[in-house]
């Protein structure tokens, strides 16, 4: 879609059907156990770790079903637009909100790397220091509880089919 197109509204936006799924990946992220029981720091820093975290795992679930795949940079999309608005409301200036938008993505880019290689191998151990490096912690020494409530999030996506993804429900 072009960006006129969607300028001017002649055309639907098509990350609208994916803001249910971009909703409940926050919501997932916000789960106030991560922060209780898995040891993240209750932070700024901590929950945008758990908001990429959680979207690492949908974006893991997405680029494994071709139905699916081809919409990942949607999800993405809402991502950054989101992190845009929070940068912007914490008063980070248009000069350096695109070079900072680059960073976020750069270090995306990186996290997934790490997870999908621990996740596919289901390794405990080498995910919880892909978590030690990638979020903050409050309590480092948490991380395997972490990695072990996280393999169990993914075992959740990966149940989940297509159709829920979109309408943002997670299997139980």
């Amino acid at each position: 879609m072009s960006f006129f197109a969607r300028l001017f509204g002649t055309q639907p936006d098509p990350r609208e059907q994916w803001r249910p799924l971009w909703h409940t990946i926050v919501e997932q992220a916000r789960e106030p156990d991560w922060y209780r029981m898995c040891g993240v720091a209750d932070t700024v820093e901590g929950r945008f770790d758990m908001i990429t975290l959680v979207l690492s795992l949908t974006m893991l679930r997405m680029e494994r079903e071709e139905e699916l795949a081809p919409h990942a940079a949607l999800v993405t999309e809402l991502f950054v637009e989101d992190m845009e608005g929070q940068l912007r409301e914490a008063g980070i200036g248009d000069p350096t909100v695109g070079k900072k938008i680059g960073n976020l993505m750069s270090s995306m880019g990186g996290r997934l790397g790490s997870y999908r290689q621990a996740l596919a191998k289901e390794d405990r151990a080498e995910l919880a220091t892909a978590l030690r490096r990638n979020v903050t912690m409050s309590q480092e020494d948490e991380a395997e509880a972490l990695a072990e409530r996280i393999i169990r999030l993914r075992k959740r996506f990966e149940r989940t089919s297509a159709d829920q993804l979109r309408a943002g429900e997670l299997a139980a």
